[in-house]
């Protein structure tokens, strides 16, 4: 499933979009040109003639760019570091190597799940002391929280996708003559608006039901909170409480009107990601498209030029709280060797951070990287809206769920949702049903 993936990484990046004004750097020092960290990791060539195994997803532009990465790493400690790719099925790749008993040393995990998955089946190692000094340092204690199971620290949130954005056509929006907006309401206003000028509103990717947990998270994280968001992501409050139905009921403003929505719901749910990307974007057939920071990739494939005709605008606010929802991936330790451990005491210090920070392509979750890092207005835009978010920051809800109910496509909640866009007009028998599939995927 495509639920974190690369930021932007093309040279579009460099141009700043409607809020930034100007155009941004394209500095790109060589990696092991990196500032200090607050105390620095790994003493310098301690680890002459080790072998460290690293396993990723990322293959293409993200691969050559985290190569940069590990080669920083290797001309502080001397370490080599062999990369494999493990494909988008991460579990898939893992699950034979641990059976065999020749898992990598370093493992990057998609879903934050997937670490009390593998720390159940005894196949993570905790911690050392100077990994813990490093997260404690540069990251929020819920960041490390995530990185955690049963009360021991296994991995650390290396790389972030943001994913509290409404991307927008810009002559969509001047032919309505609307803007961009800070409130929910307002939001449904406008979207009226544009469908009274003749373009739909939004493009939604209901065939990809992941988009619309990613909708749900961004109204719930408002109008429920951080706390009440943090126990419905471990089923600690269920999925029948009244802040379930005040988050639904906000979706319904969209789902349950026809126009707002391209092709209304029929043709919403038909609709996959990227495509309902490309119909705003190249076939002008929308005006917006709510998701992540990784649409302005397609968007650009569609020849719309970022900060001129595609522009983003934060998710607005639904209620008290304006929702920052980060995916990612943490990278863990599957062997406790040296150079596993000082490869995820660098990976989460703040010099690791800012070696990465200075490539395409990337946003850390890490606090003490300074958004001046980054190569253009957009990445340092999105970064400082993560840091000053501070406390109030999620993660993917359903990436934190089991897969059964939060990660598996026709079935838990992202079909809940599908059947909630094609009927929205029952909201309480989707409570329940919400309820009953949780129910089952936490026994």
């Amino acid at each position: 499933m495509r639920k974190t993936m690369t930021i932007v990484t093309t040279a579009g990046l460099a141009i700043a979009l409607a809020a930034c004004g100007g155009g941004g750097e394209t500095a790109s020092p060589s990696p092991g040109a990196a500032s200090g960290t607050a105390s620095a990791p790994a003493a310098a060539k301690t680890l002459e003639g080790q072998t460290v195994e690293v396993a990723a997803k990322w293959t293409g532009a993200e691969q050559e760019n985290f190569q940069k990465v590990l080669d920083a790493f290797t001309a502080k400690t001397g370490a080599k570091v062999t990369y494999s790719s493990t494909g988008e099925d991460t579990g898939a790749y893992l699950g034979p190597r641990i059976q065999g008993g020749s898992p990598p040393d370093v493992a990057i995990l998609p879903q934050p799940g997937l670490v009390q998955q593998y720390a159940d089946q005894d196949a993570l190692k905790p911690l050392t002391p100077e990994v813990v000094k490093q997260i404690d340092e540069n990251y929020t204690p819920y960041w490390k929280e995530l990185g955690s199971a049963d009360g021991q620290t296994y991995g650390v949130l290396v790389k972030a996708a943001h994913k509290s954005l409404v991307w927008y056509r810009d002559q969509a929006f001047t032919d309505a003559g609307v803007q961009p907006t800070t409130t929910w309401d307002e939001l449904i206003t406008s979207a009226q608006t544009v469908a009274d000028s003749g373009t739909a509103p939004f493009a939604l990717c209901g065939a990809s039901g992941w988009t619309l947990t990613d909708l749900f998270e961004n109204v719930y994280l408002s109008t429920a909170g951080p706390d009440n968001y943090t126990k419905l992501s471990k089923h600690e409050i269920p999925w029948t409480d009244p802040s379930v139905t005040t988050a639904l009921e906000k979706m319904a403003q969209i789902f349950g009107k026809q126009e707002l929505m391209l092709g209304g719901s029929s043709g919403a749910l038909q609709t996959d990601f990227p495509t309902c990307v490309t119909q705003v974007y190249g076939q002008d057939k929308a005006a917006m498209v709510i998701e992540a920071d990784f649409v302005g990739t397609t968007a650009e494939e569609s020849d719309a030029k970022l900060g001129e005709e595609a522009k983003y605008f934060p998710f607005p606010k639904a209620g008290d709280t304006a929702p920052v929802v980060l995916g990612g991936d943490i990278a863990v330790a599957m062997k406790e060797t040296p150079g596993a451990m000082a490869l995820l005491e660098f990976l989460a210090s703040k010099e690791g951070g800012e070696v990465w920070a200075k490539l395409p392509g990337y946003l850390s979750p890490n606090r003490n990287v300074s958004p001046d890092n980054y190569p253009s207005d957009l990445t340092k835009q999105l970064a400082q809206t993560i840091i000053s978010a501070g406390e109030t920051v999620r993660y993917d809800m359903s990436d934190l769920a089991p897969s059964a109910f939060g990660g598996t496509d026709g079935k838990g909640e992202w079909k809940l949702l599908q059947d909630f866009l094609r009927d929205p007009s029952d909201i309480k028998k989707i409570q329940s049903q919400l309820e009953a599939e949780a129910e089952k995927a936490w026994k």
